[in-house]
């Protein structure tokens, strides 16, 4: 359990956002609820009577600073990042106090490390974009398997999703990534990001058991594309996702995810494939769990505890893999994944 310490969630009543306070909540944290909708901050904290509600605005510095105060840390759930990111970095910076979001939005996060990577270090302070499923997980998967290689030839991540129901939320920032690049696909090659027209490629990709082999979409870029190289000696980093979750992905009838137990979670299920590959030699990292909007949850909440206790190897901003020790890490989330090394 932690020390009772105050953590700041803002959009706290999304649905990432309430599997975050649960996970504060279940650590010993004393969540703060933010967000720009009253109303639904009531609403939320409904169900943990006595947390402290705090609404604040993006285009209300002043909000965001009450909605910090007194906090040891500040946690971002609200999308699109875009538009929330730079705000609640500001406000954290303001504060003296690490900042970690949960942003899919490769934009986003580009724009986290060009804008505050001096500022924060300059600060003394943290910052951690993608603390998430796609970007902060597959970048520790990634430098777990690398182990103590410094470089490597190239990084592959293949998402075994069972399915997907996105959110509104993922929807949303889904849209402002893809306006930002014009419609166009992003991948990561040849040491920097490549903008394509053409359709991505589709290939089998073979997932360990109990998955097996599956129909897989090539360059389907997520977060991990930045993450990744951000402080990985690594040309080529590459993403991948099951074809069937990429499909509802992109259905516009797909419904939203359903709870279907007593946390709040769906159905759905998930295998992370790592592959790292250096001079013909390969290394591999596995991880299985359940409902990825969910694990997200202990994914922040592990990384806000260890910054607060002084376990980071660095201070400015970071992914999670060149600030947490990512073996060490991602046993620590034993409760929540399995996580097995191949090599």
């Amino acid at each position: 359990m932690e020390s009772g310490q105050t953590v700041t969630v803002f959009g706290a009543y999304g649905h990432t956002g309430r599997f975050v306070v649960a996970e504060l909540l279940e650590r010993g944290f004393v969540p703060v609820l933010s967000g720009r909708d009253a109303e639904k901050l009531k609403e939320s904290a409904a169900s943990h009577p006595g947390l402290d509600i705090r609404p604040a605005s993006v285009g209300d510095p002043a909000s965001l600073d009450h909605a910090l105060a007194g906090a040891a840390a500040v946690i971002n759930c609200a999308g699109p990042f875009a538009v929330t990111a730079a705000p609640v970095i500001e406000a954290a910076l303001r504060a003296g106090i690490p900042y970690v979001d949960v942003a899919a939005e490769i934009e986003a996060n580009l724009d986290t490390f060009a804008h505050f990577t001096e500022r924060a270090r300059a600060a003394g302070t943290v910052v951690v974009p993608a603390m998430a499923f796609y970007g902060g997980f597959g970048d520790l998967l990634a430098t777990a398997a690398m182990g103590e290689w410094t470089s490597a030839d190239e990084v592959h991540i293949a998402y075994g999703l069972s399915g997907w129901h996105p959110t509104a939320g993922t929807r949303a920032a889904g849209t402002v990534s893809r306006e930002r690049r014009g419609g166009r696909r992003v991948r990561y090659t040849g040491g920097r990001l490549e903008y394509r027209e053409d359709a991505p490629p589709t290939l089998e990709w073979p997932f360990p058991e109990p998955m097996g082999p599956r129909a897989v979409i090539g360059e389907f870029s997520m977060a991990d594309v930045v993450t990744v190289p951000s402080h990985l000696a690594v040309p080529e980093v590459r993403t991948y996702m099951t074809v069937e979750a990429a499909t509802e992905l992109s259905a516009p009838d797909t419904p939203a995810p359903r709870a279907v137990d007593e946390l709040g979670r769906s159905a759905q299920t998930f295998v992370v494939d790592v592959v790292v590959r250096s001079a013909g030699v390969e290394r591999r990292a596995v991880a299985r769990g359940r409902d990825i909007y969910a694990v997200t949850a202990p994914l922040v909440v592990e990384a806000v505890g260890r910054i607060l206790t002084g376990r980071t190897g660095t201070v400015g901003v970071a992914s999670a893999g060149e600030i947490f020790d990512a073996p060490d890490f991602l046993r620590a989330l034993s409760g929540h994944i399995s996580f097995e090394l191949r090599r």
